[in-house]
């Protein structure tokens, strides 16, 4: 504090000051000292006058750098509010990319399918070529009456061989729930009558019988260029190979209108034979023909040619299904012949006082020995 005290004073020069502390002042003296101050306040003036431009000059860069946040708030409340507005229509365009997306997948599979259509109509339109005619066989109407809107259906009688092991019967009651009374008791005493050559009784356990039945089918029918199919064949005392010889030998002549044969197949269940040819376009020009009249030894018959038309499973959907009669009957011990034991199961279980009652089919497979039992479908 005292040295700033003694800097806000002027101090004399020394030699101004006598021995007694007073002051002794020239005129020329203090004239010097007057030009002097005169000259440290003309400075002080430039410099106040320069600090007030300064100020002048910070105090308008102030006012700018004011307006410019000033515009700058404006701008920015303008764009939150722009982009508040915005934001549904942000949300609409990212859902509607992902809608274009979606979009574009489904042309995708919807090219892919028309594709596919494609390739099954030029397989449909070189089928259609084939002339409509069939193979014969004798048809019967059985008194059966549909409704009208059935028919359009194809109705397909499914045909399941099940293996039986030994030690095992199938038994089919003519009422279900008689089979359904079987299976709720599960363990059964069968008693052995000494009529039947043994005495006694034996245990047998009952058990449902589960089939996998198709519920749906797709089959891919493709016409062979190379093969015909044969119907109308004669009812003759001929084996199979004597038949289908008979046939390759009239089809292989160039005479006949035919050509080498590769295979030859006979087709159980229609007795139609399948020839196929070596050569392309012989296939078509027997089946131009439509009839043709072939020998069997002394005799000669008409026989229809058709065009052949290979099937491959393409789609195969099963469900598990019980049969409703039918009850599986295993544990059966090797102790009487197969028609004793038969004869004591069908005695057993056709008494009500065993929870039985009115049997349909018996099938007993002796241990040791293996059976296949052959489903088909109820028509009752």
């Amino acid at each position: 504090m005292a040295d700033s005290e003694e800097e806000s004073f002027v101090r004399l020069p020394d030699e101004l000051i006598l021995e007694t502390g007073s002051l002794v002042m020239t005129p020329e003296r203090l004239q010097q000292e007057i030009e002097k101050y005169k000259e440290c306040c003309n400075t002080l003036e430039q410099d106040w006058l320069q600090l007030g431009i300064a100020k002048e000059a910070a105090e308008q860069q102030t006012r700018g750098f004011q307006s410019k946040a000033e515009r700058f708030r404006e701008q920015l409340g303008k764009a939150k509010s722009l982009s508040r507005e915005l934001e549904p229509s942000c949300q609409e365009l990212c859902l509607a990319k992902e809608e274009r997306g979606k979009l574009l997948q489904q042309k995708q599979e919807l090219e892919k399918e028309l594709e596919d259509l494609e390739e099954r109509r030029l397989i449909w339109e070189e089928q259609a070529k084939v002339p409509p005619s069939l193979p014969d066989r004798t048809m019967v109407f059985k008194g059966h009456v549909t409704e009208a809107e059935d028919t359009n259906t194809l109705v397909t009688a499914p045909r399941i061989r099940q293996a039986l092991p030994g030690g095992s019967a199938l038994i089919t009651f003519e009422k279900p729930e008689v089979a359904q009374r079987i299976l709720e008791m599960k363990e059964h005493e069968v008693k052995l009558d000494e009529s039947l050559g043994c005495e006694g009784r034996v245990r047998v356990q009952a058990r449902p019988v589960e089939l996998l039945l198709p519920s749906a089918l797709e089959i891919e029918m493709k016409l062979c260029d190379r093969c015909i199919l044969l119907s109308g064949l004669p009812p003759l005392s001929l084996s199979e190979d004597q038949m289908l010889d008979k046939l390759e030998l009239f089809f292989s002549k160039p005479k006949n209108g035919g050509g080498e044969v590769e295979q030859r197949e006979l087709l159980s269940g229609s007795g139609h034979v399948v020839l196929a040819f070596v050569q392309d376009g012989v296939a078509e020009q027997l089946t131009r023909k439509g009839r043709i009249q072939v020998p069997f030894g002394k005799e000669t018959y008409e026989v229809k040619v058709t065009p052949y038309m290979s099937g491959e499973i393409t789609d195969l959907q099963v469900r598990p299904s019980v049969c409703s009669k039918t009850v599986l009957l295993s544990g059966i011990p090797d102790i009487l012949d197969e028609e004793s034991m038969r004869d004591a199961l069908e005695i057993h279980f056709q008494k009500p006082s065993r929870g039985g009652g009115e049997v349909d089919a018996l099938g007993y497979v002796p241990v040791g020995q293996r059976g296949f039992a052959v489903f088909e479908a109820d028509t009752d």
